[in-house]
Parts: C-alpha cells; structure tokens; sequence
C-alpha cells in the first residue's frame, strides 16, 4: 500500500498541464478574487460608510484592524481544521462563511452591528488564506506548481480592480449613498456562493488522504484527476527526463491533534521554517498595507485627491500590482524560488523608499506613479511568498503551517497603521515612513538567505522532498 501511495503522488505530480488543472486553477483563483474585492471594496467604500453611521475619524479607523484580527483569528482556525478534516470540505465553508457574513454586513442596521459582521466575514477570508494555499501544490503537477499557484494569487489584484470599479458604479450612478454603498456588499455576497458552487467539484488533496493513511480514497482520487485530465498514461509527463524524486524514510500515519498540538509541532520539529514562513508574511503585510495605510491616512489628503476620485486611484495603482505579480508568476518556476523571492522583496524595498520623494512633490501624478511602480514590486513579492513557503510544511502541517504565518503578519498589518501615522509626525516625517517600509521588505528578502543556502528549492521538486517528509502511507 505504501508504494501504491507513492506511485499515485508520482502520477499526479507527472500529469501534463489540461483544462482539468486550467479549471481548478481558475476555480480557486475566482475565490480569492472575492476575498480581495471584499478587502478593496471596504476601503473604496469608508468614506461613505463613515458618513452613512455618523462615524468619528477614530472609529472609522477601526474598521480595518478589527478586519485584520479576523483574518488573524480565521487563518490559525481554519488553518487547523484543514488539516484535521480536509481540504475540500474548507473550500466550501470558507466561501460560505464569506458570502453569509457579507450579506449580512450589507444589511447591518447600526456601525457596531457592522463591526460583528465585518469580523465574522473576515473570519471566512482568512481560512480562504489557509485552505486555497495549503491545497493548489498538493493537487496540481510539478512542472507547472509554482506558475499556478503564483497565478491563482494574482487573482488578488484582479478583485482589487473590480472593487474600484463597482465603487465607481455605486457611488456614481445610485443618487442615494445610504444605500449604495449596501449592493457593493450585496453583489459580493452573491459572488461568492456562485463560485462556492462550482468549488464542491473539486477533490479533495490525496496527500491528505494519505497523511490520514487513506492510501485506496487517495489512490481514487488521483485516478479520477487523471481522467478529468484526459484519461490514460499519454497525460503523464516525466520531468527534467527524471523520475520525480521520493523520499526514502519511513512514512507514519500522522494522528490528528489538536490545534496546540499542531502549532507545538511546527515550533518544536520546524522552527527555521517556521520563522521563514512568519517572516515573510510579516514582512509582506507591514509593506503592503503599510503603503495602502498611509496613502489613505496621510499622504492622499496632501495631494487633495477627493472621495469620488480615490477609486481611480486605486483601480490604477491595482493595475501596477497585476503586471508585477504575472511578471512575477511567467520568472517563478524559470529562476525558482531562491531567486525570484529575495529579488522581487528587494524591489519592493528600493520602491518604497521612491515613495518618498514622490509624496513630497504633493504631485497626484508623481505619487500614483510612485505606487503603481510600488505595487508592482510588492504583488511580485508577496505572490511569490505565499507559494514559497506554503511548499516547506510538510501535509499533515501544511495549513496550519501558513496559517500561523498568516496571523504574524497581520500582527505586522495591524500596527503598520498606528505605527507609520505616529513616525510621520515626527522630525523623520514621511521619508521615515517610507523608509520603514524598505527595512520591513528587505527584512523579506534577508530571511530567504539561509534556506537560499542550505533549504531545497521548490521548482520542479516534490512537495514531499521540499518537507523532507515521506507522504503518510499506511502499510
């Protein structure tokens, strides 16, 4: 049974590129899309919330932190309970929570019923960090893991896009902004039970299977992936004109923990991996939101851009961000990870330093050149981030692994606000700011050194052989 296990991870991994894969690849992509609408749409839309609840700039400000402790909270839970119960059955729950919540957040009756509604909803968008993660490597092939995955997290800027345009839509063509802002949340809702209902095709991960010793399901699963893939040996590729490599130690069927006993793991027999996946996020999540934080909070304001205008602003900044990270994705399996990362987190930290003198042009111009240049270097590296290291952790671990990641770097997101506002107050003053910002990416692009030296570089290797973990197999 052990080798059958084996065999049917070879098979899957060889499988050439079809529709099946463009699909499944689409499928969750689509997924994320919503999750990054949501984000955006929040944002596009707090000027008019702010005025339809009567809000205080204090509490407006309280939105997006109490948005990102929910992300927090979702990733390390949902994170868990992927591992302890599956993928498949999060891919469903996660969009459920989502589309339920959101809905609910359209119809909020008063600001603190919007908070509840708001966090729960966030709850859903950070298990869809764990789930969609810790599920595209293990389903797709080998050859073309990275790109795919690098793809379905370019998806991200594609929903901030279309955020910006239904803010557009609403705030520009329904006269009423008491209740324009109300269908954005609505249409977002609906969006994402549609794409829930074409996710309950997908399979669940045979790696899984096999971390539970569920070696025939697994075994089941690959044969009907590749049959969706065009049925028959003539779909599997060999790679390099090698076989893929397999790991030569003794599997063990892995007894589900719970949720402190999963993290005890990561701390205790993955720390280095750990720290890389933390460090990484948190690096990504202070940058990215940093930038957004105090473009909103500080430096827009300067330039006298108005309320009806921000979506612009954004829709073209977001536009910056989809050419960075498909730049990104066509370079991520060619140059690896080892390379692709480090360079695209050095980037992003030269680019925010240009922030700077842009900023202080006061030029509308000057500073939406600035970030789209930003954001272009920043979706590079964060998308090549999440695949990188939700490839280190070894199944049984895998989503709580880049869960606990994730909740790090919203930690980094959460102060990035209060942070960057209170520096630029000070004799430092916005180059300070920026210049923050640039440490925090380069602290990215630092962390990649040791496994650039002494960890196992992803494209092209098998998950199993980038954990160093043999697939759980029962005898």
């Amino acid at each position: 049974m052990q080798s059958q296990g084996r065999y049917s991870l070879n098979i899957l991994d060889r499988l050439r590129w079809s529709r099946y894969h463009t699909s499944m690849t689409v499928v969750l992509g689509i997924g994320w899309l919503f999750d990054s609408f949501e984000v955006n749409l929040t944002g596009g839309l707090l000027g008019t919330i702010k005025t339809q609840f009567h809000l205080s700039t204090w509490q407006a400000s309280l939105i997006t932190p109490l948005w990102l402790a929910g992300i927090m909270a979702g990733a390390v839970l949902f994170g868990y309970l992927a591992d302890r119960f599956g993928r498949k059955k999060l891919f469903l729950l996660t969009l459920t929570i989502y589309s339920a919540f959101t809905f609910c957040s359209a119809l909020a009756p008063g600001f603190g019923w919007f908070m509840v509604f708001r966090f729960l909803t966030a709850l859903g968008v950070g298990a869809e960090y764990s789930a969609i993660n810790g599920a595209i490597g293990e389903l797709l092939p080998v050859k073309h893991r990275g790109r795919a995955a690098a793809i379905v997290m370019n998806f991200w800027p594609l929903g901030a896009m279309i955020a910006a345009l239904v803010s557009l839509l609403f705030l520009n063509l329904i006269p009423e902004q008491a209740i324009a802002w109300r269908f954005g949340f609505a249409l977002g809702a609906v969006g994402g039970l549609f794409v829930a209902y074409f996710r309950r095709r997908l399979p669940e991960s045979p790696r899984w299977l096999l971390s539970r010793g569920r070696t025939d399901d697994a075994v089941a699963v690959v044969k009907q992936i590749q049959h969706s893939a065009g049925g028959g040996d003539e779909t599997v590729a060999k790679l390099d004109g090698r076989e893929p490599p397999v790991d030569s130690a003794k599997g063990e069927i892995r007894a589900a923990g719970n949720i402190f006993a999963n993290l005890r793991e990561l701390v205790v027999r993955y720390p280095g991996r750990l720290l890389l996946g933390c460090t990484l996020d948190l690096s990504e999540a202070f940058g990215y939101y940093g930038v957004f934080t105090f473009l909103a909070l500080v430096v827009l304001p300067q330039v006298n851009i108005a309320n009806r205008q921000m979506p612009w602003f954004y829709l073209l900044g977001n536009v910056g961000a989809l050419a960075g990270g498909l730049l990104m994705a066509s370079m991520f399996d060619k140059l690896g990870r080892k390379i692709t990362v480090p360079l695209f987190y050095t980037l992003a930290a030269i680019t925010s330093l240009l922030m700077a003198p842009a900023a202080a042009t006061h030029s509308p111009l000057m500073v939406l050149v600035a970030f789209m240049a930003a954001n272009f270097c920043a979706t590079g590296a964060w998308t090549s981030a999440y695949p990188t290291f939700s490839e280190i952790f070894p199944t049984h671990l895998r989503a709580t692994g880049i869960g606990a990641s994730v909740a790090v770097g919203r930690i980094g997101a959460i102060a990035s606000g209060p942070l960057l506002v209170a520096v630029s107050k000070t004799s430092w003053g916005d180059a300070g700011v920026f210049g923050i910002m640039g440490f925090l990416w380069l602290a990215g692009a630092l962390a990649m050194i040791p496994w650039g030296l002494w960890g196992v570089e992803g494209s092209g290797a098998s998950l199993e052989t980038i954990a160093a973990v043999v697939p759980v197999v029962a005898e």
